[in-house]
């Protein structure tokens, strides 16, 4: 039986990459990085962050996630129809080609896929697609409930991810205010891919490859799909700085899944003694799917207000961006702090700031206001092979 498992989790380690949609993920994150360094160019002359970024952090940071959820999917046997996983994958598809990532939050994805199922069994349809059959799925044998679980559990994961990773990934961009002045804005878009063991019936999989390999658990036959889901996001930050506003999102989100995996237990245990019909699971999808979209919408709108948060100001020089590994983000230095003074002497733009930096070119002191505008002091020895702007990119 062990030697069983370990080889069906080693083939289903290789048909992760017999799925189109993870390399469609992996072209679009080249894409996704090259897109941002011309921006960042266009606007400041230099890229913040290396240009394979997003190709790099595509699977690397959302591994520790997706196994936990592997580890939940299995243990507890939330098992998903094949169909199921075909809708998911098309769907995701859609949303990759035409460049929206609202639409491939986890909470979309599982909603509008399991909604066409169901439509599908209601009326009794199918049709084909890439050579194979998808047909609709009877959502009172219990594919909602497991549905809605792992769509919350994924939403979670979503959170997580935003709230992490949302700011690292904040590319500035240059814009006018409603006033004609120049400001600084910040656009988030970033996809991961989590690759996620999911249970499926066995019987499912053999009608369409024939040679999936398949174990016995007792009487029940199954076996496990390593199946990438692809989660996107895209937000503007103009009104918050992108530190603050990103953990706050991320953290909306993370709420809203855990209250959809309640609502898919209690689904669960209502369906278990006949009190509530699993299609309720459905509607918790809805209302989930909902809840993620109003979310995007009220943190749009109140980022569309015309106050920046970067902006140049009379106090001293703002900064836009803090390039990795550079004197700036060693002195500790945040976008969205002022630079009052460099090397004693007062600066209100950035010619002046790298004339003052010029005083004392072996060291760099700043006299700094910080987010609380509370003034701070921070110094570096800027050494031969420094940047020699210090990594620093300013609102002017």
């Amino acid at each position: 039986m062990v030697t069983e498992l370990l080889l069906e989790i080693a083939r289903a380690l290789g048909r992760l990459f017999l799925n189109p949609v993870f390399y469609l993920a992996i072209i679009m994150a080249i894409y996704l990085g090259y897109r941002r360094v011309k921006r960042e160019r266009k606007f400041f002359h230099i890229r913040i962050l290396w240009g394979w970024s997003e190709t790099v952090g595509l699977l690397k940071e959302g591994l520790l996630v997706s196994l936990c959820i592997s580890v939940l999917s299995i243990g507890f046997g939330l098992t998903l129809p094949t169909q199921f996983l075909y809708a998911v994958t098309i769907a995701s598809f859609i949303a990759l080609i035409i460049y929206v990532f609202h639409l491939l939050s986890p909470i979309v994805l599982f909603t509008v896929s399991l909604a066409a199922l169901y439509l599908l069994d209601f009326f009794e349809v199918s049709f084909q697609i890439f050579g194979l059959n998808v047909n609709g799925v009877d959502v009172n044998d219990g594919t909602a409930v497991t549905a809605t679980i792992l769509a919350g559990l994924l939403l979670v994961a979503e959170g997580l991810l935003i709230r992490k990773y949302g700011a690292q990934y904040a590319s500035p961009i240059v814009e006018h205010s409603k006033r004609g002045l120049k400001a600084v804005a910040y656009l988030s878009k970033k996809i991961w891919v989590l690759p996620i063991f999911f249970v499926v019936p066995g019987e499912a999989i053999q009608a369409y490859f024939p040679w999936w390999p398949q174990f016995s658990l007792g009487q029940t036959e199954f076996s496990l799909v390593l199946f990438p889901i692809i989660i996107g996001f895209q937000q503007m930050a103009r009104h918050t700085l992108p530190v603050y506003l990103y953990p706050k999102l991320g953290r909306a989100v993370l709420i809203l899944g855990e209250i959809v995996i309640i609502g898919g237990l209690i689904t669960y245990i209502g369906a278990l003694f006949s009190s509530i019909p699993p299609i309720v699971a459905l509607g918790v999808l809805v209302v989930g799917l909902v809840a993620r979209m109003m979310i995007s919408i009220r943190f749009a709108i109140r980022e569309q207000k015309d106050v920046y948060a970067v902006s140049a100001k009379s106090s001293g020089v703002m900064i836009a961006g803090i390039l990795p590994d550079s004197p700036a983000e060693k002195m500790g230095l945040s976008v969205g702090e002022i630079i009052r003074k460099v090397n004693g002497v007062e600066v209100h733009s950035e010619r002046q700031l790298y004339e003052a930096l010029q005083i004392n070119a072996a060291h760099c002191r700043l006299e700094v206001l910080d987010h609380q505008h509370e003034v701070r002091l921070t110094q570096h020895v800027v050494h031969n092979n420094d940047h020699y702007q210090i990594g620093l990119l300013v609102a002017e």
